[in-house]
């Protein structure tokens, strides 16, 4: 496993106001907070500010050039990373707080602060850790989706090239439309989830483009509130799972913890409706907890086998999946699914032809990425043995190029459009900034197993 890898930043866009910025923690140098520098090989380890929200004291952005060109840039291992991708005249801000010692904290630009400077900017990012053992990286929507779409490609030394398409020019667009029919036909606010340029979103001939779209997690900043939209489903699925003597189905539910402890199984209690799931009990979710995956039964603790559990049992609510089979991890037949009881007759009959599901990760995987692949909620990345990755990442242990291609106009190549990603070195159209000479969701996840590893 390198010391260091090579970033390759290919401007697959229809502007030259494309800037990248990479941050993260040095694994080499203590964990400590860093900033690759624009020379694309030195890190900036900001120090102390005199006061909260100061700005860095230097200007990192690495400009990306004309359409089609590519720069290169060199990482050492880094935890917790991210690619920043802005586009547009106005270039991200990221700033600082102090953390005690000599140390800063790093205010990452935030699409929910509504003081933020960077909120009317067109950015996003992928996540990515480079360490001892791989590099992993996955193109993000746990959040939102940005307009500014973003590709992976990854070439390993064996040969092999992994590739994620990332979204279309017109994925946010696409994914607006579908949250707006949604809203339309089952009433909730998810077409409240779509942010518009400053001043737009008015329709008519001076409509303004769509900027971004919130993850319904993050309804509550834009008024979109779901609170009691899951609650019919999870009702449905503890009398599933109820023993018969309880006025249940009698079903049994199965995880497979693809770990040591292997498939654990269990029932739900209809009078307070938890789960006991390997002996370990479970309180009924509620809506917060399966958008977010992290609140309620879904707080991980000190037990292996419950944190196993978890993500398997978080990512079957958040696809609906649980009355579609009894076995989990499912396959992408059985997500989305779910439609409410209703008697065939007049609003019940509407109502059962709604689907009950997180439909912002629906429309992610449908309408707005290439390939169908992105995280689109915390645990999108659970998939059965052998089964089809829906979290858009790439990872290898022998890893020889990561290509990040921003812009989207040739995504249905497969995100690789600069030829990088097939090993090659860079051509007459790339712009390579110096090497140093010495060698998501997923990403936040890996950052504090660093830290508390350490």
């Amino acid at each position: 496993m390198p010391n260091s890898l090579q970033i390759a930043l290919h401007n697959d866009s229809d502007t030259d106001q494309v800037f990248a910025y990479i941050t993260g923690l040095a694994i080499q140098q203590g964990g400590r907070r860093c900033v690759l520098r624009s020379d694309g090989r030195t890190l900036y380890f900001p120090s102390s500010p005199p006061r909260i929200g100061t700005p860095l004291a230097e200007d990192c952005a690495i400009a990306l050039g004309a359409p089609g060109n590519t720069v290169t840039v060199t990482i050492p291992q880094i935890a917790g990373g991210r690619v920043w991708i802005s586009r547009g005249p106005k270039k991200l801000s990221f700033l600082l707080n102090p953390a005690g010692g000599d140390s800063a904290a790093l205010v990452e630009p935030s699409v929910l602060n509504p003081s933020d400077p960077n909120r009317d900017v067109d950015f996003g990012f992928a996540e990515f850790t480079l360490d001892g053992a791989q590099l992993y990286a996955n193109v993000s929507f746990v959040d939102f989706v940005p307009r500014i779409p973003i590709g992976l490609a990854l070439s390993c030394a064996s040969g092999a090239v992994q590739r994620v398409a990332g979204a279309s020019p017109d994925g946010a667009d696409r994914l607006a439309e579908g949250l707006r029919e949604q809203a339309a036909s089952d009433g909730w606010p998810w077409d409240k989830l779509v942010v518009y340029e400053k001043g737009g979103g008015g329709g008519g001939a001076n409509e303004k483009k769509v900027l971004r779209v919130l993850s319904p997690t993050h309804g509550d900043a834009v008024r979109a509130r779901f609170a009691g939209y899951f609650e019919a489903y999870v009702d449905a699925v503890v009398r599933h799972y109820a023993p018969a003597d309880q006025g249940g189905n009698g079903a049994t539910l199965h995880i497979d913890t693809q770990a040591g402890p292997g498939v654990v199984s269990g029932t739900a209690d209809a009078s307070t409706g938890a789960f006991v799931i390997g002996g370990e009990t479970f309180r009924k979710p509620n809506t917060a907890d399966i958008l977010g995956c992290n609140s309620g039964p879904f707080t991980t603790g000190p037990s292996p086998l419950r944190n196993a559990i978890i993500p398997r049992l978080a990512a079957a609510f958040a696809r609906s999946a649980l009355l579609e089979t009894g076995r989990h991890p499912s396959g992408p037949g059985t997500f989305y699914r779910y439609k409410g009881g209703g008697d065939g007759k007049g609003a019940a009959a509407a109502a059962a032809a709604v689907v009950t599901t997180n439909h912002y990760a629906r429309l992610v995987h449908e309408v707005a990425v290439v390939d169908g692949r992105g995280y689109a909620f915390a645990y999108d990345d659970v998939q059965p043995g052998g089964g089809e990755d829906q979290s858009g990442k790439v990872n290898a242990g022998d890893p020889v190029l990561f290509t990040v291609t921003v812009g989207g106009l040739h995504a249905g190549a497969g995100g690789d459009t600069s030829g990088l990603a097939r090993g090659a070195t860079a051509a007459a159209t790339t712009q390579s900034v110096e090497p140093a000479r010495e060698g998501g969701f997923k990403g936040k996840l890996r950052e504090l197993k660093y830290r508390f590893t350490q």
